[in-house]
């Protein structure tokens, strides 16, 4: 899960993901509606299950290149 926050720089203010800058907006309010809508698309993706073992050998095979 991706944490995230905001910090004042100058006059604006810096949204940040996992301690990464990520956008700089000039309005307190326009920062934390972005985190809101960030927040609320993530949590409605479904979960993915990640497969255990990768193949060993690529699914494509590769052919042997003509020389002439």
């Amino acid at each position: 899960m991706t944490s995230y926050s905001m910090i004042k720089v100058g006059n604006d203010y810096v949204v940040q993901a996992n301690d990464k800058c990520i956008l700089k907006v000039g309005s307190r309010r326009r920062a934390a509606q972005l985190i809101s809508d960030a927040t609320d698309l993530l949590n409605a993706l479904p979960s993915v299950q990640s497969p255990e073992i990768a193949p060993d050998a690529p699914s494509l095979h590769r052919e042997a290149p003509e020389l002439p």
